[in-house]
């Protein structure tokens, strides 16, 4: 199970404050990041690296492990992309299609996981 930092509460807090326009670059990060926690909660593992810089990285999926050096499955987008996946507001392929999100490897797909809030976009 993934280790929480962020509760559930402050998660969807800062998952609003996003939505209604009012987030500052703190609720922006937080929102972020329990997002990233809520993935690798719902798709526990270590074969594919998510990044969001600045705000945050996960490891997720089951599969292989990877230790060292660049892993062989990694997913990255900005913030902005990250939570309009998660929330529903598009989907893995138009923001894939878009160019939004650059992912490597046969494992770095993760539409089977997303939105984890709310609706399909």
């Amino acid at each position: 199970m993934a280790r929480r930092r962020i509760t559930a509460e402050d998660g969807h807090r800062a998952l609003a404050q996003v939505a209604d326009g009012s987030a500052g670059r703190t609720e922006l990060a937080t929102a972020v990041r329990f997002a990233l926690e809520e993935l690798a909660e719902r798709a526990p593992g270590n074969s594919v690296e998510v990044r969001v810089p600045p705000f945050g990285v996960t490891q997720c999926v089951e599969g292989p492990r990877h230790t060292r050096g660049t892993p062989p499955n990694v997913v990255e987008m900005d913030a902005a992309t990250w939570l309009a996946l998660v929330t529903g507001g598009t989907d893995w392929p138009a923001a894939v299609a878009a160019g939004k999100v650059a992912a490597s490897g046969q494992r770095a797909d993760l539409s089977a996981w997303l939105p984890l809030f709310g609706g399909r976009a």
